[in-house]
């Protein structure tokens, strides 16, 4: 019995690069989902049952730090409190929990850059860099978030849940694209 290839009709051809970014995200989020596991209020994360919480803990506890290190530099009258939360001396508060520290980003820009074409030398120093750029996306967002909630706690969900959420993913979608269009065909080009 003869395999016949998977091919893409014409018409979508020029679209083959975008295709593959979104099946590399689709699969490597719903991977994520139904693997790696934990309540939003808990600290124990899972991954197939087995306990990876030890650095989310961290990441978490790391974000907690910077978050408030730029909110006082900024002049927020803010505390930190116990269990990672931000207290605004009008009361309003938020806890930085462990989905709360970019590794689900950074996993995610990793899979699609290294599961995407393009010369493994340039990939070496692309992904470290790309989880730099996740990461400090990341304290950005936290940081703007707790100090919107300063005067507008009612934004939370909003710019939580929705803005920055695809901001996040625009950002990742960013770098795919200088990655298609100028780093993943380098040595073609040469």
């Amino acid at each position: 019995m003869k395999l016949n290839k998977f091919k893409i009709p014409p018409k979508l051809m020029p679209y083959t690069g975008v295709i593959y970014f979104m099946g590399i995200l689709i699969t490597a989020h719903f991977f994520w989902k139904f693997t790696v596991l934990g309540d939003e209020s808990d600290t124990i994360v899972t991954f197939f049952g087995i306990d990876i919480s030890a650095p989310f803990t961290f990441m978490a506890e790391h974000v907690f730090k910077m978050v408030n290190y730029f909110l006082t530099l900024f002049g927020y009258d803010i505390s930190a409190e116990p269990r990672n939360v931000l207290r605004h001396d009008n009361g309003n508060a938020v806890r930085i929990v462990w989905a709360c520290t970019g590794i689900k980003q950074a996993y995610i820009f990793f899979c699609i850059i290294a599961f995407y074409r393009g010369p493994f030398k340039t990939k070496l120093w692309y992904i470290p860099l790309g989880i730099a750029v996740t990461y400090l996306f990341n304290i950005f967002r936290i940081s703007v978030i707790t100090g919107i909630i300063y005067k507008h706690s009612d934004w939370f969900d909003f710019v939580h849940e929705h803005l920055f959420k695809y901001l996040f993913y625009g950002l990742i979608f960013g770098m795919w694209v200088l990655w298609e269009e100028k780093l993943s065909k380098r040595k073609k080009q040469e």
